[in-house]
């Protein structure tokens, strides 16, 4: 199959899913109203809740969602074949995860920009809510850990990527500044000094390996990269969101769908055929990257291509009090969540274009890719023209530079540019992750804070900065500790699993807002997602605590798991009888913004 033919069925079929679909949706399903104070407005502080231009909130809404699962986990399943990841992905992303985005982002907006846990708690009840806030902190704690590896592993020894990372932190501030103090609401204005700053920061990185002295400061050992980053996580989630994280997070949406846009074209130039068969023989299991069957792995493995449970901290945590209209939800939960579904496609693509034995020995290890019997075809002059050994480097992020890198550098005007471009790319997938590391920490201390609040009042107070500071401090200090002494091995298997539970849990929720909402003949959009996801994610995550964990002695990890899912077992039971709840009620009241609803919650 040609890479671009995929690229055009899976941009035709997000369009009009975001115009028919998306739509119905929002105007019939949640009715949207401009005319409705949002928390931004209701709210506002200048910290958390600061109304934000849509274009702005959906960089920064896009940055923060997208971030190692649409670039990893398609190239993994590119085990499979491209036709399954591929099917999952298009399908997934418009009929699954844009639904989840936009109807939580529509829940926090109605509940006062609170978390996914509080909105449990006010639509199911005060139990359901404590155990919800436990799991999806606990699943946060290791989503974090889990993203901010995958950035060590990409920036460690990497002097060219540290630079242009770091350099995206003074750019976001004085973007920051620059709208909120001396030009007030220029967006244009702050995009282009963002943007002029970036693309010389870009272009400076070979002049900064080049300099010994340069060189030797940004280039960082794997636990000196462990330290910082929880450190930029602390600061980020201190200052004021309009002065570090949102320009940030926008910034980098440049950089991510610009990038995104580059591959797309060198596609469009050069008409790569994909050399991974549409189905391989590991459908059945046995594979080198990925020890399980297609069904249900690959709904674990692609995770944020589809739909994720992480967008729903994000779309109940930073975005909800930034959004300046209801009217702006469709564009920023929907919309969002099917561009990232078009990057996971061109991940996919990425590492489809290399010869399948080249992407095996690369995401194999050396023992496991011996027993394919196998040779490599073009990786030995790839890894003459990057510079460094690229067999034997598992976990998708070196396939994918290189498998972008393969297709930059076939366009003719960029030819003999290899290393750069490989380069430019790892560079590129850690500023896409860092990006969900900085707005996680932060939702982190928001449920902190409604979670130690319950004991001490104190802490609901949001500008009470010992509050901020305290919970901060240990929210960051947990994630940072699983990133300093551990490893991707032990943390992402457990991630992908707790990832897909909560967004079905999410989904789940979210239909009793929808029954309560007396739109119970429209519940069966979320509500049937939800519930087969749920399913097919604790069937996975049986077989990976019997196939995988237990047989190699990993204990601990398989009493983690078992912990997640009895945690989310309880919130779908709890959920299922209110659900029977509001069926049974007749009558109908009118809450505060004025719609005809079952019974009224508290916001």
């Amino acid at each position: 199959m040609n890479a671009l033919t995929l690229v055009f069925i899976s941009l035709c079929i997000f369009a009009i899913g975001y115009r028919f679909y998306g739509l119905f949706i929002a105007k019939n399903v949640l009715g949207l109203n401009p005319k409705n104070k949002t928390p931004a407005d209701s709210l506002a502080d200048g910290i958390d809740y600061v109304k934000t231009n849509k274009y702005v909130l959906f960089g920064h809404h896009f940055a923060a969602i997208a971030a190692a699962g649409p670039l990893l986990g398609p190239v993994l399943a590119a085990q499979f074949g491209y036709l399954p990841g591929a099917l999952w992905i298009i399908v997934g992303a418009v009929l699954a995860g844009a639904v989840h985005d936009m109807v939580v982002l529509f829940a926090s907006v109605r509940h006062n920009g609170h978390s996914l846990a509080k909105i449990a708690e006010n639509e199911i009840g005060k139990g359901v809510g404590t155990v919800a806030a436990i799991a999806i902190l606990f699943i946060l704690l290791l989503t974090l850990a889990g993203l901010s590896i995958a950035v060590v592993n990409a920036m460690f020894s990497s002097p060219w990527g540290t630079f242009v990372v770091f350099a995206t932190m003074p750019i976001a501030f004085l973007m920051g500044i620059y709208l909120h103090v001396w030009r007030e609401g220029d967006v244009l204005g702050a995009s282009i000094i963002g943007v002029v700053l970036l693309f010389a920061a870009v272009v400076a990185g070979p002049y900064v390996v080049a300099n010994p002295t340069l060189s030797s400061i940004f280039t960082l050992s794997k636990k000196q990269i462990s330290l910082i980053i929880p450190v930029y996580g602390f600061v980020a989630s201190v200052l004021p969101v309009w002065m570090l994280l949102c320009p940030r997070d926008y910034l980098s949406t440049y950089l991510k769908l610009g990038t995104i846009a580059m591959l797309a074209g060198g596609i469009f130039f050069m008409h790569p055929e994909l050399q991974m068969p549409a189905i391989t023989s590991f459908i059945n299991g046995g594979g080198p990257v990925i020890p399980g069957k297609v069904f249900p792995f690959l709904f674990i493995t692609i995770a944020c291509g589809a739909i994720s449970g992480f967008h729903a901290i994000i779309g109940s945590g930073t975005t909800p009090k930034m959004i300046g209209s209801e009217r702006d939800i469709l564009f920023v939960g929907y919309g969002a969540m099917l561009t990232e579904g078009f990057v996971a496609i061109m991940a996919l693509i990425a590492a489809c274009v290399l010869v399948p034995a080249d992407y095996f020995a690369i995401n194999a290890a050396p023992a496991a890719f011996q027993k394919l019997g196998m040779e490599v075809v073009n990786l030995p002059a790839l890894a003459s023209e990057v510079g460094e050994t690229l067999q034997g480097r598992p976990g998708g992020a070196v396939s994918l530079a290189v498998g972008m890198a393969y297709i930059f550098d076939a366009v003719p005007f960029m030819k003999g540019l290899m290393a750069y471009w490989y380069h430019f790319a790892i560079m590129f997938e850690s500023v896409f992750i860092l990006t969900a590391v900085d707005t996680g920490t932060r939702v982190g201390r928001f449920f902190l804070q409604e979670m130690i609040g319950q004991c001490i009042p104190k802490f609901n107070e949001k500008r009470w900065l010992p509050g901020i500071l305290i919970t901060s401090f240990l929210f960051t200090g947990a994630w940072g500790y699983l990133v300093y002494t551990g490893d991707i091995t032990t943390i992402w298997p457990l991630f992908g699993m707790s990832n897909q539970l909560l967004a079905s849990s999410a989904l789940i929720i979210t239909t009793t807002m929808i029954i309560r909402m007396k739109k119970g003949k429209y519940a069966a959009m979320t509500a049937v997602p939800g519930i087969l996801l749920a399913v097919i994610t604790i069937w996975a995550g049986y077989d990976n605590i019997t196939d995988n964990y237990l047989p190699k002695g990993n204990y601990l990890l398989a009493a983690l798991s078992v912990v997640i899912m009895v945690l989310m077992v309880i919130v779908f039971v709890g959920t299922f009888r209110r659900w029977f709840q509001l069926l049974h009620v007749k009558k109908t009241v009118v809450d505060d913004f004025g719609d005809k609803v079952l019974v009224t919650v508290p916001k």
